[in-house]
This record gives structure tokens, sequence and C-alpha cells, in this order.
């Protein structure tokens, strides 16, 4: 795999990781969302209030142009396992962010994609 090719796929994650960061953000006041009928419109009128479900969505817009362009480049087999990174950059940044947990079960799960994403940059 060339530099450029890459270059697109983590531009692809990281694009992906923040607008998932986004998506939560934009969320995070409001709790759970109740699943009715009679709280659809009034909850769908108050998302579209917060930036972070803009941002998200534009990051999710921008991040399938990437994603495309990078495979075109490379194998699907290499590229979309790559995806998991975006898990250790949000894992990080909700700890970071959200006080959200970080325990030992999850931090040797990063471990284990780290080691994994490494096997299959190397084949």
């Amino acid at each position: 795999m060339n530099m450029i090719s890459f270059g697109l796929i983590i531009t692809g994650v990281l694009l992906n990781a923040v607008a998932q960061l986004a998506l939560k953000a934009s969320v995070k006041e409001m709790g759970a969302i109740e699943l009715s009928m009679v709280s659809a419109f009034p909850t769908a009128q108050r998302l579209m209030l917060e930036p972070g479900l803009w941002l998200g969505l534009v990051c999710y817009g921008v991040s399938v142009i990437v994603w495309i362009l990078a495979l075109s480049r490379v194998d699907v087999t290499i590229a979309y396992p790559m995806l998991s990174i975006g898990y250790i950059v949000n894992a990080f940044a909700a700890w970071a962010l959200f006080g959200e947990a970080l325990g030992p079960g999850r931090l040797i799960g990063i471990g284990v994609i780290i080691l994994g994403v490494f096997i299959l940059a190397r084949s």
C-alpha cells in the first residue's frame, strides 16, 4: 500500500471517527431518545438545531467520498479492516471528551485491534 492510499484510508477513518463523536455530542444533553410517534417530531426538531448533528453528517458525507477514492486504490479486504482504527481513536476521544470508561477489557481489546491492523497493513 502506498502513502496516498494509506493517507486516504486514515483520512476516511478519522472523518468517520469525528462524525461519531459529533453525533454523540449532539445527543449528549438529550439523554436516551424515546422511540415513539409522539416524541419523534419534537426530537427531530431539537436535533436539527444541534451543530454536532450537522458536523457529523458533513463528516460522514466527506468520508464516503474519501472512502470511494481509497477503495479505488486498495483491496477492500485490506481497507475495510482498517476502519477498526476508528474504534481506537473514538475510545480514547470518548474517554477524554465524554468521560467514558476505558477499563482493562477495553484496553486489551484496543491492543488486539492495533496488532491486527499492524499485521494487516504488513500483508
